[in-house]
């Protein structure tokens, strides 16, 4: 047993070590002093960063993938909330078949939802605006949501509710006084990770996209296309840092793998 636990151990060491040497690789290009993407680097410097504050192109494209990613977040909990909450706890004739139905786009690869969005959305006059890229980042989130909030609810303890309930509370003041409370931590979970996938979804931001509504992973790529210099490494430290933040933050109220979990 000592020694498959040291094998397994050495083998989930050199998986992570895998995984995080990209990190590390764009770490070490973000503090380069050289012109081009030279690994290792000859010298370091914050050149980068401060060229990165001066780019207006990205800098314009971060303030679309904020404004699409509230609006997101916003729209995704009103929709997910109120459909996880009647997933979870109403009993109704073939709720498991609708809560695949919700589910489904998760199934889908993104590059079939995106091609699927453009074809629909050109006849709508929804491509290269803002309403169509954050209608586009809906068919991921509020599944993500329903998914999410469809556990937290189900996870209530319910001897608190019937409680409120026997004590007079009518079903409106049980939602709003007990079970909204005790979910809240999910809420706010939610909210940050609608938030990360709307501001880092790419794919669907490529179909959808334009010269007027570009979000900042559309700018990244379209940057890399012409230039080789580590300007994007330092801005991936940023958005790195900004992730770490958020995943962080989501821990402390709910854990990561209770979140993602269903």
């Amino acid at each position: 047993m000592n020694g498959a636990g040291r094998g397994l151990s050495l083998l989930a060491g050199g998986v992570y070590a895998l995984i995080l040497a990209p990190v590390v690789v764009v770490v070490a290009l973000a503090f380069s002093a050289d012109n081009f993407i030279v690994f290792p680097p000859s010298g370091f410097s914050l050149r980068w960063f401060r060229a990165l504050a001066g780019n207006a192109p990205l800098l314009a494209a971060l303030g679309v993938s904020v404004q699409v990613a509230c609006a997101v977040t916003l729209l995704s909990l009103v929709i997910g909330v109120p459909a996880a909450l009647a997933l979870a706890k109403g009993r109704f004739r073939f709720r498991e078949a609708l809560t695949g139905f919700f589910l489904a786009p998760l199934l889908l690869p993104t590059l079939i939802t995106g091609l699927a969005l453009l074809l629909f959305f050109t006849r709508l006059r929804l491509t290269a605006t803002l309403p169509g890229l954050a209608l586009g980042h809906m068919t991921v989130t509020v599944p993500f949501v329903i998914r999410m909030m469809t556990t937290a609810f189900a996870t209530l303890p319910h001897d608190i509710e019937a409680a409120a309930a026997t004590l007079g509370a009518a079903p409106w003041r049980v939602l709003r006084r007990v079970t909204l409370p005790l979910a809240l931590p999910g809420v706010i979970a939610c909210a940050c990770l609608s938030f990360l996938l709307s501001f880092d979804e790419t794919v669907i931001s490529l179909f959808l996209s334009g010269p007027r509504a570009a979000t900042l992973p559309v700018e990244m790529v379209h940057y890399v296309e012409g230039r080789t210099d580590p300007l994007i490494a330092a801005l991936s430290v940023v958005l790195i840092i900004f992730t770490l933040i958020v995943v962080v933050a989501v821990e402390r109220l709910v854990g990561v793998a209770r979140a993602v979990s269903k």
